[in-house]
């Protein structure tokens, strides 16, 4: 189950409502921190928008809604061990589950669970802080989270593994994933698209966000990983590329009958998208971090001239 829209709202306007409201909550965190991956929110935040209330059926959070401390890590001694896989929903055979792999979008992640009601607001407050699930980077502890993927590149391999299981249990629910675009820099992401595409792992969605940037710059000056549609395409994947804060677009591919192949939407987005003022940081987007109390001011007008055009358009 998505989160539905009202009856006199299309899903675009709620999705596009909650987009808005995913940058403008990041923005509103590096304010009070002092920092935060805040690009990532800006080129991500209708995909996640998208994904959570139009392309994945997910049934509601049985999750706590303030997420609860780190109980300890997976053993046979430990009964109070859980993962954050809870905040999408129960697991079932004709229910959808969603692997996050780019740990570092936890923020953003946060914030989409809190917009469509998975997570209270409350639980942002522990971001950080020792003890607490609600990771800077995302683990399998997290809300949100149902893997750790470490460095980058592990989750698809073992997306890949719960949707080969899941075809040969006979199960309709679909195994998407969510990934940034570095992480087609990393081999274990192509060994795992070989197995994919030799089991015909068609029950997997994969979008990626083509944001062109990582922590050391602009990802064609640290390893240029085009002409990268061509590349999975040969790979054996079903390939589309669109534009990243269309809702529209985002949404087409999902609805097309699988053909065999696993489905790959590469979202190709702005990373200052809804914030123009993080273009003065570039090539270097990564995360944002304030140089001076005049930088800082300068955002929190960006974010009061949003709250207000935000208020206004309700």
């Amino acid at each position: 189950m998505t989160t539905s829209p009202t009856t006199t709202e299309t899903w675009q306007a709620e999705a596009q409502r909650i987009a808005d409201a995913i940058r403008l909550r990041v923005l509103d965190h590096v304010l009070k921190n002092n920092g935060g991956y805040m690009s990532q929110a800006c080129s991500s935040a209708e995909t996640f928008s998208a994904l959570y209330t139009k392309i994945m059926k997910l049934g509601p959070s049985i999750a706590p809604s303030v997420p609860p401390p780190f109980s300890g890590p997976p053993s046979a001694s430990n009964p109070n061990y859980f993962t954050g896989a809870g905040y999408n929903g129960a697991k079932a055979p004709d229910l959808d589950r969603f692997i996050f792999s780019p740990a570092h979008y936890a923020l953003v992640l946060y914030a989409v669970l809190i917009e469509t009601g998975r997570m209270a607001p409350e639980g942002l407050e522990q971001f950080n802080k020792d003890g607490s699930t609600v990771e800077m980077i995302g683990a399998e502890h997290s809300p949100g989270c149902e893997v750790t993927s470490g460095s980058l590149a592990q989750a698809l391999s073992q997306a890949a593994g719960i949707a080969l299981a899941r075809k040969q249990r006979g199960e309709t629910g679909r195994v998407w994933v969510y990934m940034s675009d570095g992480e087609f820099q990393e081999g274990q992401t192509w060994e795992a698209l070989e197995v994919m595409s030799f089991y015909k792992l068609d029950n997997m969605g994969i979008y990626v966000d083509i944001n062109g940037q990582q922590c050391d710059g602009c990802m064609c000056d640290v390893m240029d990983i085009d002409p990268l549609h061509q590349k999975l395409e040969a790979f054996g994947m079903r390939v589309f590329s669109v534009d990243g804060h269309d809702l529209n677009a985002l949404a087409a591919p999902a609805e097309l009958e699988p053909d065999g192949r696993p489905l790959v939407v590469l979202a190709k987005t702005d990373p200052c998208r809804g914030l123009p003022r993080l273009q003065s940081r570039a090539p270097k987007l990564h995360y944002l971090r304030f140089t001076s109390p005049a930088e800082r001011e300068g955002y929190a007008q960006d974010y009061a001239e949003m709250t207000a055009a935000r208020a206004g358009g309700k």
